[in-house]
């Protein structure tokens, strides 16, 4: 049941934990940059990338598959950086075990309830026969109708990886994903958390609004805001050099401590 990770550079511990449908292929460039500074950890987060699949899926028992992976590798403390899905576990984990973070950054997400995926999309995904795939550009070609957007096609079939009977198979364990989504999207409760933070939104993104902030304080009442230009919700891919800029300074300032 140990989580699958990837470890870059030394120094301070940075665990950076990937969003729904994500993985730690996502954040390599970004781990590659950090790693100038920091011992950068990235994971793959359960029912994901090449981590242990379980049909218990939620923020409480993500919790604790990062605190038993911190145990794993003798960190009595780190800084978490997660990204929508990731930064709800990354919430939930500082909320239950606020001693063992050194620094919160939150990218792209607030502890708000959101809406869920459109249903379609799980159907249009659980219908693809994934064994009779010839292609990626087959499988992009039958969720087009129902995705229309390009990149988050894309995204999606990134989850996508071939068999060695024969066609794909689904890196993610999609009937556990689409069972709990409600329970993904629903609103984060715990806290206050009451050390340095910093939330991460892009400039186009609608993740986190102005109408937001004053119930963010309330959880986190020493969070810092920062919006990073012409970037939507993957932030740290559409203006990475930004987001790694922006990451680096808040650590740098907050004096990040190295842990055993």
């Amino acid at each position: 049941m140990r989580l699958n990770y990837r470890e870059y550079g030394t120094g301070a511990p940075v665990i950076i934990l990937h969003g729904l449908f994500g993985s730690l292929e996502n954040w390599h460039p970004v781990a590659r940059q950090l790693a100038a500074d920091f011992r950068v950890l990235t994971v793959d987060q359960r029912n994901h990338g090449r981590s242990f699949h379980s049909d218990i899926f939620n923020y409480d028992v993500m919790a604790e598959d990062l605190a038993q992976f911190m145990q794993q590798q003798n960190l009595a403390q780190a800084a978490l950086i997660g990204h929508s899905m990731g930064g709800k576990t990354a919430m939930r984990f500082a909320f239950a075990y606020p001693q063992r973070v050194s620094r919160l950054i939150i990218v792209d997400i607030t502890p708000k309830a959101y809406p869920p995926l459109n249903g379609e999309i799980f159907e249009a995904l659980r219908a693809l026969d994934v064994r009779r795939l010839a292609s990626l550009k087959q499988a992009d070609d039958h969720l087009q109708p129902v995705i229309p957007d390009t990149a988050l096609r894309l995204f999606l079939l990134k989850n996508l990886k071939r068999s060695k009977e024969g066609g794909y198979k689904w890196n993610v364990n999609l009937e556990a994903i689409r069972k709990s989504h409600p329970q993904l999207t629903a609103k984060i409760s715990g806290g206050p958390f009451p050390k340095p933070c910093l939330f991460i939104r892009g400039e186009h993104s609608d993740y986190i609004r102005e109408a937001d902030w004053p119930e963010v304080r309330q959880y986190f009442p020493a969070a810092e805001l920062a919006t990073i230009p012409a970037a939507g919700h993957w932030v740290h891919v559409e203006a990475k050099d930004d987001f790694v800029a922006t990451v680096t300074r808040y650590l740098r300032k907050r004096r990040l401590p190295e842990s055993l």
